[in-house]
């Protein structure tokens, strides 16, 4: 790709950026475009990119990154319309958005592959679901995953699983920055001083999900594992189940892809 846009240069836009670079592309082919003028000169600074105007940016560009706000989409894309390169392919990062609202806003013929990623993209453990559209070529394909794999770990879907992807990995993080926060809560509860209660629960899950990610052994087994019958770790698994967590969790995953659905 001999030029690179990037409009919406946010929290996850920023982690895009890094990962095109990781990926090879060099910072002087990556043009953002941003309303904020010191968010825009912070990311130059920072990363060796260029900025431009929007019509510049995606007049020029061979890959077009779209990082904004579902409800901003329609906007964006109709501004976009008249000045396209029309054999960009097109990279939605919105949720929500189908790659038939994107192709019939721009009304352009453009490629449309639409993602899913989350936020630990930031540290370089994210994880991301692709949908390609009609007309991705080979290459186009190979770019967005093989940048994608900088940010962590990339699985390409069909498009009607991305309100599904949405629930689990996209929204996901929240659901786990949640519970970290009852326990702590709960050790606090306990005695524990804020601190120590933090360090415990903090290196307790990432322990726990690093063991789950290389020992290759499923969740029910490792579970099962370190659960003695009428042990301590038995009794608070049995709290758990009396207060239905299997429901809990499915029902709130469901609100998620119904949410999704919605802001199609």
């Amino acid at each position: 790709m001999k030029q690179v846009g990037v409009i919406g240069a946010g929290v996850m836009g920023e982690a895009l950026i890094a990962a095109l670079i990781s990926y090879g592309v060099s910072p002087q082919s990556i043009v953002i475009s941003e309303k904020r003028k010191e968010r825009a000169e912070e990311l130059t600074a920072r990363y060796g990119i260029k900025v431009a105007d929007l019509e510049a940016n995606v007049r020029a560009a061979d890959a077009l990154l779209l990082v904004v706000k579902p409800q901003d989409m329609a906007a964006l894309l109709d501004e976009i319309k008249g000045s396209i390169n029309k054999k960009a392919v097109v990279i939605t990062f919105a949720a929500g958005k189908k790659i038939g609202f994107i192709e019939q806003a721009l009304g352009t013929g453009n490629p449309v592959v639409r993602v899913m990623p989350n936020t630990p993209t930031l540290v370089g453990a994210g994880m991301a679901a692709v949908s390609l559209g009609d007309g991705v070529s080979a290459l186009q394909a190979d770019f967005v995953s093989g940048f994608l794999a900088a940010t962590g770990k990339v699985i390409e879907v069909s498009e009607d699983l991305q309100d599904a992807v949405t629930a689990t990995s996209g929204s996901g993080p929240a659901y786990f920055f949640r519970f970290v926060e009852a326990m702590i809560a709960g050790a606090k509860e306990l005695g524990l001083s804020e601190s120590d209660a933090t360090t415990l629960t903090v290196q307790t899950i990432v322990g726990a999900a690093k063991l789950l990610d290389e020992s290759g052994k499923s969740a029910t087994t490792l579970r099962e594992n370190v659960t003695s019958p009428n042990g301590t770790t038995a009794a608070a698994l049995t709290s758990f189940e009396s207060e239905h967590i299997g429901d809990v969790v499915a029902n709130a995953m469901k609100a998620a892809r119904d949410r999704s659905q919605e802001l199609a």
